[in-house]
């Protein structure tokens, strides 16, 4: 090999190796949609922290469509999926999977963390304990309700109506109480974990070998929690699979999804 030919290999060895691209999936709560992480500013907060919008993954019967968002010239990418919120945990983690893959066949080598709200934590973790999708190396649960919450008993008794007065129920009520209806299932599958719920399965179910970080609401390590779901609920630790595997970070924000949430998430996918 000529001097020229060695000196030339050195370089290309001795040259940093370009970093790695990652990938976050944002997964919305229920009675919510994709729009949730624009309207609170998330993605916006994230964009400026050099996570751009990649895509949206629209969700239409049995498949999910992907529109991609403009070219960015930023290196990390967020993808959001707009989920049939009302719809039980399994027919949702069924179409995140569906998302996940054609990630994956897009970006085979890149890692992938999933970010879910509310319920959204509870159909990312159904996708990983089902081991139907690869590459994720990090859940970000945030205000999720891990071990459940009293709210879904209080919905379910306020529909659970007998007939006839079921009828006039029906005739005389708001939109929440028609979307309670429509939500039964998944109300169902958000009930406390105790043995025979859909949570108490889930949380005893082997979690793969990833990072998990529970942002609850709360102030000054205090898990107060929020309206919607208490501080225990939402910490990953008190999920049995889980127990001390998870980090925490508490934020003063009520359930809904918030600007701080984004500067937390932000801090959180920038670390080294």
């Amino acid at each position: 090999m000529s001097l020229f030919g060695k000196i030339s290999l050195i370089a290309c060895l001795l040259s940093p190796l370009p970093a790695m691209a990652e990938i976050a999936v944002l997964i919305h709560g229920y009675h919510s949609s994709a729009a949730a992480w624009e309207k609170s500013g998330v993605s916006s907060i994230l964009q400026e922290n050099g996570w751009s919008r990649a895509g949206l993954y629209t969700t239409a019967g049995p498949v999910v469509q992907f529109l991609p968002a403009p070219e960015s010239t930023a290196e990390n990418q967020v993808f959001v999926i707009d989920l049939p919120s009302e719809a039980p945990i399994a027919l949702q983690a069924g179409l995140l999977t569906m998302a996940l893959n054609d990630i994956q066949l897009r970006y085979p080598d890149e890692p992938i963390t999933l970010i879910g709200h509310s319920a959204g934590a509870i159909i990312a973790r159904t996708v990983l304990v089902r081991g139907t999708a690869s590459g994720v190396v990090r859940l970000i649960s945030v205000a999720g309700p891990n071990l459940g919450t009293e709210r879904t008993i209080q919905a379910l008794n306020a529909t659970d109506v007998p007939w006839p007065f079921s009828y006039v129920a029906d005739f005389f009520a708001d939109s929440d109480y028609h979307t309670i209806k429509r939500s039964r299932h998944l109300l169902v599958d958000l009930l406390p974990a105790t043995p025979g719920t859909y949570l108490g399965w889930l949380n005893v179910q082997p979690h793969p070998d990833l990072e998990y970080i529970a942002v609850v609401r709360g102030h000054n390590l205090t898990m107060s929690g929020d309206w919607m779901v208490p501080g225990m609920s939402q910490d990953l630790n008190n999920v049995v699979a889980l127990s001390g595997r998870a980090r925490v970070i508490t934020v003063p924000v009520g359930h809904e999804l918030s600007p701080l949430d984004g500067a937390t998430l932000a801090g959180i996918l920038n670390e080294d």
